[in-house]
């Protein structure tokens, strides 16, 4: 399986560190970036193949890889991938977009011949950077399959969970728990505060009860230091909840929660937060 052929299409944050893993793993790997100073730099750390489009990346790619910015990234990076692809190949997309696209995608992919799986991940620039990411997946078994491999190169979990879409559908109830969760440890830290606590002793205690959490364990002495740049972008976060608040008006569900607290990350954007991390719920509340 080492010897496929593998284009990897966008190093941003998590692009960067997964495609580095593919070569790691002894995958024959190239790389496209748009910014192509980045992709030579990626270069000379790892040693693979920089190509200066994404035609010239997929062509004679068994596996095509694509981890880029939005629905829009996605349709024209997707679209120049599809027609340099030879029919057989998978394409997999990493991007965080909407479960719309991802039909779209797949509908071309069955037009020209090709598998694609919609594969968004969860676990942050480190969860990137140490391997650990979980990646959820929608599309054939056939596919997910093929592309296991791969996954496990970067991944300490990945599971398909039905057809395409399915993964981006699992992705947006990933940042919906998310949203929650932050603001909940955002609120019990201020109000901590106020109670004349030692915040940190509290967090050492109920860390190890019901209250546990990933945000808990990884953000709240960071957000009592009220250090904020660990990766992922609260204006990252606003494009993942307008996607799954899209898709709530479409299949009729309530996400009351949800809404809410977009519209305080909305608060910390006006504050000049656009790039702090997800946690930086606790400042519009000092």
């Amino acid at each position: 399986m080492t010897k496929m052929k593998v284009s990897f299409l966008g190093l941003g944050v998590m692009g960067y560190p997964m495609a580095g893993h593919l070569v790691s793993a002894g995958f024959d790997v190239t790389v496209f970036n748009r910014t192509t100073q980045k992709a030579k730099q990626w270069v000379e750390k790892y040693g693979a193949k920089l190509a200066l489009s994404p035609s010239e990346a997929a062509k004679d790619a068994d596996v095509v890889l694509m981890c880029v910015g939005d629905d829009n990234d996605v349709r024209t990076v997707a679209k120049e991938a599809i027609a340099a692809m030879n029919e057989g190949a998978l394409l997999i997309d990493h991007t965080t977009a909407s479960a719309t696209v991802a039909k779209e995608i797949d509908r071309v992919c069955k037009d020209h011949g090709l598998g694609f799986l919609d594969a968004p991940v969860s676990g942050g620039q480190a969860g990137a950077e140490n391997g650990q990411l979980t990646v959820m997946v929608g599309g054939t078994e056939r596919d997910y399959i093929k592309a296991k491999p791969l996954f496990d190169a970067y991944s300490r979990h990945s599971q398909l969970l039905g057809e395409c879409g399915s993964g981006q559908l699992a992705k947006m109830m990933n940042q919906i728990c998310i949203a929650g969760i932050v603001q909940g440890l955002a609120e019990a830290l201020h109000f901590g505060q106020k109670a004349g606590l030692d915040c940190n002793a509290v967090i050492d205690v109920i860390s190890k009860g019901a209250a546990q959490s990933w945000q808990m364990e990884n953000r709240a002495q960071t957000m009592l230091n009220n250090s904020y740049e660990f990766g992922f972008a609260v204006d990252w976060m606003r494009k993942d909840l307008s996607i799954a608040l899209d898709e709530a008006r479409r299949n009729g569900s309530t996400l009351a929660l949800t809404a809410l607290v977009d519209q305080y990350y909305a608060d910390v954007q006006k504050m000049g937060g656009n790039r702090w991390d997800t946690s930086s719920l606790l400042t519009r509340l000092k």
